[in-house]
């Protein structure tokens, strides 16, 4: 009895901690396509929360462990959207969303940004538009922009990044909800990025001496690198551990196809 007992125990924990990976809508990159009647808005530098009706799930298929407080007001629907604070601030949400016992204090200064509403029926605005009776402190609709040409897109883009924005999304709003990686969704940045896994580090010199000065990484193709910009002096001192996955931008790559003017941005 106290086996099966044990047994019981681990599937009810199991089942908490994951639900069914949701099926989502994942962006391609803008290569200067013909986006004239499309719709932009700040890609927001969060972590991707998707509310099923019940749970908030993370883009793996894990429940995100909210305060009851926080999600009390959800819709009965499911709503897509990004965990986010501010700009910049990835490493606190992350961080936050991650705590087996949520900190109210850290919640508190989190939003769900919505930018689509799953299933749902109609355009791309009536389908942000069955989430706008929900809006509140935590739930906000992220704002579509219509894109007149090029030049208003790279205006924009401008603007955003200016601002410490990771970039921008541009979709195509007569669109319905694909739940795949689709050219009618586009990411649109200065910066390219990319993951590579850690193989190692490089002490730092002058004023980083004694911390890590920069990461040897290595991508999918196997072209190892480093990465030595875009670290903190917290997590020059804390770096990655070997093995992590690290996202990074870069400009272009190299003809031996490495990757140039590469930052650091987070642990995967």
């Amino acid at each position: 009895m106290k086996f099966f007992t044990v047994i019981v125990f681990i599937c009810i924990t199991t089942l908490h901690l994951w639900a069914q990976k949701p099926e989502l809508l994942l962006l391609k990159v803008y290569k200067d396509q013909n986006i004239s009647g499309w719709v932009m808005s700040e890609k927001l530098d969060g972590v991707r929360a998707y509310w099923n009706g019940e749970h908030l799930i993370s883009r793996g298929g894990k429940v995100i462990n909210a305060p009851k407080w926080f999600t009390k007001e959800y819709p009965p629907f499911s709503i897509d959207g990004e965990l986010w604070s501010r700009r910049g601030d990835f490493d606190f949400v992350s961080g936050a969303i991650r705590e087996k016992v949520p900190d109210d204090k850290k919640w508190h200064k989190i939003t769900h940004n919505i930018f689509e509403v799953p299933y749902a029926k109609g355009d791309l605005f009536e389908r942000l538009s069955k989430v706008k009776p929900y809006e509140n402190s935590i739930i906000k609709v992220v704002p579509q922009m219509r894109v007149k040409n090029r030049k208003s897109l790279q205006k924009f883009l401008k603007e955003v990044e200016e601002k410490g924005a990771e970039g921008v999304v541009v979709r195509d709003p007569n669109t319905p909800y694909i739940v795949k990686r689709t050219s009618k969704a586009l990411k649109v940045k200065s910066f390219l990025d990319t993951e590579c896994r850690v193989l190692g580090y490089n002490e730092g010199h002058g004023k980083y001496k004694g911390m890590m000065g920069s990461l040897v990484c290595q991508m999918d193709n196997n072209i190892t690198f480093k990465i030595g910009s875009g670290f903190s002096d917290k997590q020059r001192l804390n770096p990655p551990k070997i093995g992590d996955m690290v996202t990074f931008k870069y400009k272009e790559f190299t003809k031996n196809k490495k990757p140039r003017f590469s930052v650091f941005l987070r642990v995967k």
